[in-house]
């Protein structure tokens, strides 16, 4: 990767803008990937509760939401969200201690001495499937991203957009003074996270939560301290452009 028409790392941020999803329209954006790929793709929630087709919980209110779109068609991509554990002082709960807490390590969890202020979780990470597919492969819900002209050096710069989430819920945990996050996770994804650097920690035994997951936690201090030198260049475009306040979005009604 001697030149940057060699390099996807570098090339996505020629393909891709990423942004905090503070204006509703772009949270509504948010929650439509999610209606798109947990409920009809995945069957993760049930899509008859969403008439609208945005997909939503109780904890979106209180939530930092984070949008990629595609710059060129101007396509949502890819969403994640981080969940506060304290609201204005109080604590609030976050989603795996309401689906996952059955399943954690007792001792490890009373060994974290972090303050509840300073604890958050990533969650609703989701990749729209028309950037999951490869070339060839069924039409998609635009008609078929492939007919949009995708260069090959563009769509390589694709699976991309997951490591990019991953470094946005990253930056906002840190943005938002909460370096403690938790994720609740494949087992393999942290293991192969590792090798880039993305260092997390097992908080707790396998369970069935939409197939196999667990419960992880890192500290997004040595998260990013870790990270390999190209991966680095990302986090800090990616932080540069999530640097406006990151806050509870104010409730719209």
């Amino acid at each position: 990767m001697n030149s940057e028409g060699d390099n996807p790392l570098k090339d996505f941020r020629n393909f891709f803008s990423i942004r905090l999803a503070t204006a509703l329209s772009d949270r509504q954006e948010t929650f439509k990937i999610r209606y798109h790929v947990y409920c009809e793709e995945f069957g993760y929630e049930p899509a008859a509760r969403f008439s609208q087709r945005m997909e939503t919980d109780d904890f979106d209110g209180v939530a930092s939401h984070c949008l990629i779109t595609h710059t060129r068609s101007g396509q949502s991509a890819g969403c994640v969200r981080i969940c506060p554990a304290t609201v204005n002082e109080a604590p609030h709960p976050m989603p795996y201690e309401q689906s996952c807490a059955a399943s954690l390590d007792r001792a490890a969890m009373a060994a974290m001495t972090a303050a509840r202020r300073q604890l958050c979780e990533a969650s609703r990470f989701a990749v729209d499937g028309a950037f999951r597919r490869r070339s060839g492969e069924r039409l998609t819900r635009f008609g078929g991203i492939n007919a949009l002209t995708v260069e090959v050096g563009e769509r390589r710069t694709f699976p991309l957009i997951s490591v990019a989430l991953m470094l946005a819920g990253t930056a906002m945990a840190e943005l938002l003074g909460r370096p403690y996050m938790f994720a609740v996770m494949e087992p393999f994804l942290p293991r192969l996270l590792q090798r880039s650097g993305m260092t997390f920690r097992r908080m707790g035994r396998d369970l069935d939560h939409h197939g196999i997951r667990a419960v992880y936690l890192t500290d997004t201090r040595d998260f990013v301290r870790n990270l390999t030198g190209e991966l680095q260049e990302v986090y800090a475009w990616i932080h540069d452009r999530l640097t406006t306040k990151c806050a509870a979005p104010e409730d719209p009604s």
